[in-house]
C-alpha cells in the first residue's frame, strides 16, 4: 500500500471519500492527484496523465479554464457563503433556462443526489402518490428511494444492496429495465394510480453509456401522460455533454422535472432541479414540499457555473470540436481493438462514451453486466501504466472535454493499440 493511501485509510473508510476512487475492482491503487491543467492530472510523484475522468463528467472545458478561475478567484474575494440570494443566483438560472426550455423555475442545491432526491420528495407531493419507476441499473445518488438496483460504485463493487434502507422505503421503489417500455406498461397497470413519476437517465451514463432506443423516450412521455404521474429526466451526467443543454432538446421530448450537476457548476458543488412551474410552486416557501439548504446557490459555485455556461455558448465552434475528437477517440479505439481481435462494444452520446469488453450490443443494465469485467481490469491498468486516467469501472463513461488536443488523442490511441495487443 503507497503511504499516501496507508495514511488516508486511517481517517477514511478505504482511504477515500467516494467508493470507486478506491481502484478496489480494478485491482491496483489509486493515484493521489494534486493538480489539474487542460486535459491533464497530475500525481504527487508528479506523474502527468491525460485525463478521460473530467471530475466525473464537469470538466468539459478542461481543468483550470482561464475564465472559469478567474470568475472564482474575483467571486472569493467578496467573501466565501453567505446563506442569502445573491444577483448572481438569478443570472446563472437565466442561462441554465436557455439551454433547457423545459425548466420554468428551479431550486439550486449543492450535489446531484441533492437534486434527484429533492426531485423525488416533490413529485410525490405533487401527485400525492408513494411509488417511483426507475431503471434496474440506473445510479440517481444516493438517496434511499433511489439507491435500490443502482448502477455506476455500487455495480462496481458487486454490492447487492444497501444495509442501512429499510424495507419500507425500497419497497416504494420500482425497478424495471431500460429500454423495455413494455415493462414500464406492465408497471403502470399493476400499481394503478399509485406511482408519482419515473425517474431515468434519457441516456445511461452509470451502467456504463448506454443510449435509448428510437422512440423509447417519447414512449415514456406517452405512458406518464396516460397515468397521471410525472416524468423525470436525469441530466446530471448527461446535460451539456450533447448540446448546449440536454437530452431532452436533442430528442424534443419535455420532462415535467430535470435535474442537472456537473458541468452546470464548472466543477463546483452545485447541482439543480427543476421544470414546470406548477410543479415548482409546490417547494417552500411557495408550497409545503420543504427542501433547504445552507451552501445552496453557493457564491463561488454559482460564479464557476455562469463562467462555464457563458463559454458554452459564446464559442460556437466548441461542440464541432468537442463531437469530432469525441468521434476520433471512438473510432481510433474502435479500431485498434479490431487489430488485436478484442471483442468490444463502443457506445457514445456525444462527449461521453465506454467500451464495454463485451461481443453483445449494450442496451440495458443485464447486457452491460456481460461484460468481461477481469479483462477490463487489465485493460485499465496497461492504459494507466501508459499514463492514461480513466474511470476505474466497467460501469462508468470515458469524457472528453475541449482541452484534449489531437496529440492526446493520437496517444490514447497508440497506447490502447499496445495495451490491447498484451489483453
Amino acid at each position: 500500500m503507497s503511504k499516501e493511501l496507508e495514511l488516508a485509510s486511517k481517517y477514511f473508510p478505504g482511504g477515500v471519500n467516494s467508493p470507486v476512487r478506491a481502484f478496489k475492482s480494478v485491482g491496483c491503487e489509486p493515484p493521489f492527484i494534486k493538480s489539474a491543467y487542460g486535459s491533464k492530472v497530475v500525481d504527487v510523484n508528479d506523474i502527468e496523465y491525460i485525463d478521460y475522468v473530467g471530475t466525473w463528467g464537469p470538466a468539459i472545458l478542461g481543468h483550470a479554464e482561464e475564465s472559469v478561475i478567474e470568475a472564482v478567484r474575483r467571486a472569493a474575494l467578496d467573501g466565501l457563503s453567505f446563506g442569502a440570494p445573491t444577483l448572481a443566483e438569478t443570472e446563472l438560472a437565466q442561462l441554465i433556462c436557455e439551454a433547457f426550455p423545459v425548466i420554468e423555475k428551479m431550486r439550486f442545491v449543492s450535489s446531484g443526489t441533492e437534486a434527484t432526491m429533492s426531485a423525488i420528495r416533490l413529485a410525490r407531493g405533487f401527485t400525492n402518490r408513494p411509488y417511483i419507476i426507475k431503471c434496474d441499473g440506473g445510479y440517481h445518488g444516493h438517496g434511499d428511494s433511489l439507491l435500490v438496483s443502482a448502477g455506476s460504485g455500487v455495480a462496481t463493487l458487486g454490492i447487492p444492496g444497501c444495509p442501512g434502507i429499510p424495507e419500507g422505503i425500497a419497497s416504494n421503489t420500482l425497478v424495471v429495465p431500460f429500454n423495455n417500455l413494455e415493462a414500464v406498461k406492465n408497471v403502470f397497470e399493476t400499481h394503478k394510480n399509485k406511482i408519482a413519476a419515473m425517474i431515468v437517465e434519457p441516456v445511461c451514463g452509470n451502467m456504463g453509456v448506454v443510449n435509448p432506443k428510437d422512440g423509447y423516450l417519447q414512449g415514456l412521455r406517452k405512458l406518464c401522460d396516460e397515468n397521471g404521474s410525472l416524468l423525470i429526466f436525469d441530466e446530471v451526467m448527461t446535460g451539456f455533454r450533447g448540446c448546449f443543454g440536454g437530452v431532452s432538446k436533442v430528442v424534443n421530448v419535455k420532462p415535467d422535472l430535470t435535474t442537472l450537476g456537473k458541468v452546470v457548476g464548472g466543477g463546483m458543488p452545485l447541482a439543480v432541479y427543476g421544470g414546470r412551474a406548477d410543479i415548482m410552486s409546490m417547494i417552500a416557501p411557495d408550497g409545503p414540499v420543504y427542501q433547504a439548504g445552507t451552501l445552496s446557490g453557493n457564491p463561488i459555485a454559482v460564479a464557476a457555473g455562469i463562467a462555464t455556461l457563458k463559454k458554452l455558448k459564446s464559442d460556437h465552434t466548441f461542440y464541432v470540436k468537442l463531437f469530432s475528437n469525441s468521434e476520433k477517440i471512438e473510432k481510433g479505439l474502435i479500431a485498434a481493438a479490431k487489430e488485436a481481435n478484442i471483442k468490444i462494444t463502443c457506445n457514445r452520446y456525444g462527449a461521453m462514451m465506454t467500451l464495454f469488453f463485451n461481443e453483445e450490443q449494450v442496451t440495458d443494465y443485464d447486457t452491460a453486466k456481460k461484460s468481461d469485467t477481469d479483462k477490463f481490469a487489465r485493460w485499465f491498468r496497461g492504459m494507466l501504466n501508459q499514463k492514461i486516467y480513466l474511470a476505474p469501472s466497467q460501469f462508468e463513461a470515458m469524457f472528453i472535454s475541449g482541452a484534449h488536443t489531437d496529440l492526446d488523442i493520437e496517444r490514447t490511441i497508440s497506447a490502447a493499440k499496445s495495451v490491447f495487443e498484451t489483453l
